[in-house]
């Protein structure tokens, strides 16, 4: 999928405004205008990461095709302001410190063997049985993880299936498209 700058903007913003209404319900609703774009339309999935001061206060995405990005892109970041069990719901005093990162998504790719695993390219998916877990592309770099530490982790604190649970469990890679906005900037209002 190719975003422009241009609709790199209209996300961040879209979902800026999103997370602002979920929490201040007497804002006036946003435009839809930027949602009508063909590359906003593209069906794939998203994740978005919300940090304040610099430090991870949500993280929720999915990667479901069935919504055009810009759905999935508002949806997951209301739910990572409010609903990522792991951190405190974001605050309104707390928006003008909130930086948003969006991971638009590539589809999946299984693989058979962790030698296909490029760190910094690959984020990595697993399942096995009702278990699943994956860590975005972004994760193993900055925790300085190669494959192996990458799929530990996941397995173990993702998936929830051990250490090794990895290797008997189905992996995929997939690719992410990471754009993040400046703390306290609507890049577009409309």
């Amino acid at each position: 999928m190719i975003l422009g700058k241009s609709e790199r903007e209209d996300l961040l913003c879209l979902a800026r405004e999103a997370i602002e209404e979920s929490l201040d319900p007497h804002l006036p609703k946003s435009s839809q205008r930027a949602t009508e774009k063909k590359a906003l339309q593209t069906r794939c999935g998203a994740f978005v990461s919300l940090y304040v001061n610099d430090e991870l206060r949500g993280c929720i995405g999915t990667f479901s095709e069935e919504e055009p990005v810009y759905r999935n892109v508002k949806k997951m970041a209301v739910s990572a302001a409010t609903t990522d069990t792991r951190f405190s719901p974001i605050l309104l005093e707390e928006l003008d410190r909130l930086a948003i990162e969006i991971s638009v998504l590539t589809p999946r790719t299984r693989i058979y063997d962790i030698s296909e695993i490029i760190i910094g390219k690959h984020g990595i998916y697993m399942t096995r049985g009702l278990n699943r877990g994956t860590f975005l592309p972004q994760v193993a770099v900055a925790q300085n993880w190669n494959a192996e530490e990458l799929l530990g982790n996941c397995s173990r604190y993702k998936a929830g299936i051990g250490w090794e649970g990895w290797k008997t469990a189905e992996l995929y890679t997939y690719q992410a498209l990471i754009f993040r906005s400046t703390p306290g900037i609507n890049v577009k209002k409309y």
